[in-house]
């Protein structure tokens, strides 16, 4: 660490104003029956758990339980952390949000910090840093439910190296452009899912295009694509479809194959992704299937349905998909899946599994081969830019990732001094 950097308290950083560190309600000052269905937004782990903030999520309470509880509210630059439970999530309160007020749940606590000493930014950094992340860590109680001892005190006492405002922000700026651009493309994949998940319910659940040639209408779609589809409807155990399409069930045209036991000390460094129930778990060195593929929660969490854009190894909680000759188009089989209520199949016991008999009654409306070829030709670009912006922010993630620590402690230094 750069000598030159003084060693201060979180504390001794704060802003000079009452509650400037600050834990959520404590005891009976906020319980689950006074929780409403709109309102004042409630603070949850959940809104801090894959970055700096996620606006969405929340439980919430009337606007004169916010007003008893004022202190506890959150502004734009609080950092805030968990103290109970789910440990290890920061965030920061962003100037930019969707509601006016925000109260802090009885897991969380913030810090406001004195713009002159320190930047939230900065210290949201530290606190994510190995160091942070290590002291708040080490005092946490095991009994029961895990949580920090004297999360406040511990808070306020906690010591960091403190730079000149203008490295402060040069090193927020270095690692806040990588984490802009891994949350650009997150919200990115957000958009290109929707819009694969929009086409596939256009043609295959509404059946849009046709019924507007039903009606005289243009479909919008291209001429070579519109001609694949029918006029008209018939009747089906499933209700109206388009002409001359089927109704199949899962079993004619896909198997549900069991993954394989692959214990995380038996798993080698490479680029193969394993998944689990509820999606990637490692990676491994050796695949178990060909991609793209889907695999299926079996155990534990049944019924979740997952992408894998490569080759993968799924593992004995799991389903994999192998297409049969019938649908061959793995893009329609991931969002036909999703349809299904998979999870309504688990048998009842302790550990619920996904009853893979059951899951191959269920019906699906199947178009001709001509058309799911269209569909994939029209969602593959999309999927593939949804591979590529991972692949991208893996990269990002790597290289802020290893360049926090050098930047926290001063072995890198920034242009700024």
């Amino acid at each position: 660490m750069s000598n030159t950097w003084e060693l201060k308290s979180i504390a001794e950083c704060a802003a000079e104003e009452p509650y400037a560190t600050q834990i959520g309600p404590f005891g009976n000052a906020l319980k689950a029956i006074e929780y409403t269905s709109s309102g004042i937004p409630v603070l949850r782990g959940i809104n801090v758990n894959r970055g700096r903030f996620h606006d969405n999520d929340f439980v919430y309470i009337d606007e004169k339980k916010a007003n008893e509880l004022y202190k506890y509210e959150s502004y734009p630059g609080d950092v805030l952390l968990v103290h109970k439970g789910t440990l290890g999530q920061i965030g920061l309160m962003p100037k930019i949000r969707k509601y006016d007020r925000y109260i802090m749940g009885n897991s969380m606590m913030r810090v406001r910090c004195n713009p002159n000493i320190l930047l939230p930014e900065y210290l949201y950094y530290w606190l994510s840093s190995r160091d942070g992340r290590h002291y708040l860590l080490s005092r946490v109680s095991q009994v029961g439910v895990p949580q920090i001892q004297k999360p406040l005190t511990t808070l306020r006492e906690a010591i960091l190296p403190v730079p000149p405002i203008d490295e402060q922000e040069a090193i927020a700026h270095i690692l806040g452009t990588l984490d802009d651009k891994i949350e650009l493309n997150r919200r990115m994949n957000e958009t290109l899912e929707g819009m694969a998940r929009a086409i596939f319910k256009s043609w295959f659940v509404d059946f849009l295009p046709v019924r507007a040639k039903m009606e005289g209408r243009p479909t919008g779609l291209p001429p070579d694509i519109d001609a694949l589809f029918p006029d008209s409807f018939q009747d089906s155990e499933l209700g109206e479809i388009p002409k001359e399409w089927e109704v199949k069930a899962l079993r004619d045209f896909l198997e549900l194959a069991y993954g394989r036991a692959l214990k995380k000390d038996n798993r080698r460094p490479g680029r193969i992704p394993v998944f689990g129930s509820n999606g990637q778990v490692g990676w491994h060195n050796e695949k178990l299937a060909s991609g793209p593929g889907i695999i299926v929660g079996r155990k534990g969490n049944p019924g979740v349905i997952t992408w894998s854009p490569t080759d993968f190894f799924a593992i004995d909680t799991t389903f994999y998909v192998v297409a049969k000759a019938e649908c061959r188009s793995r893009y329609f089989l991931f969002h036909a899946l999703i349809d299904h209520d998979l999870a309504s199949l688990s048998a009842d016991s302790a550990v619920p599994g996904l009853n893979r008999n059951l899951a191959y009654l269920s019906k699906q409306v199947l178009p001709p081969s001509n058309v799911l070829e269209s569909f994939d030709m029209a969602v593959k670009c999309l999927f593939d830019q949804q591979y590529h912006n991972d692949q991208e922010s893996r990269v990002l993630t790597g290289i802020r990732d290893s360049l926090l620590p050098k930047l926290i402690s001063g072995e890198i230094r920034t242009l700024a001094h």
